[in-house]
């Protein structure tokens, strides 16, 4: 008999099921000319309604880094995430260049974090 190589044969099948579960929360303010100081605006948390119109008490909802995001709406638009900061511990939002945003108009922070989970099976066959 000639020589052969023999070789393992090895099958797998893996199922991977994953949840993103998007935890998210809506602040919502009206700008009020005190929180402006030489066009930048400074809103403290407590300023800020949540979703039922409760006031808030303590700090905003701070998205995790690497796992979480920011969205700030001014009037309805959107706006670019270089324009404002979040203080890091949730106690104020802060955006520049807000000399023209007209007083009372509506001012929307969207916090948005993922609390994912993944499971995957592997059935391996010999």
């Amino acid at each position: 008999m000639a020589t052969k190589l023999f070789k393992l044969v090895i099958d797998a099948e893996t199922t991977t099921d994953v949840e993103v579960n998007p935890e998210v929360s809506n602040y919502f303010y009206e700008l009020e000319e005190d929180d402006r100081d030489n066009g930048t605006l400074t809103i403290p948390s407590t300023k800020f309604v949540d979703d039922a119109g409760d006031q808030v008490t303590g700090n905003l909802t701070t998205a995790i880094e690497g796992n979480g995001y920011y969205r700030l709406f001014i009037n309805g638009a959107l706006q670019q995430s270089s324009l404002y900061t979040v203080a890091a511990d949730g106690s104020e939002v802060v955006v520049n260049d807000a000399a023209t945003i007209p007083v009372g108009s509506p001012i929307t922070l969207i916090v948005t974090n993922y609390d994912p989970l993944a499971d995957s099976d592997t059935t391996v066959t010999t």
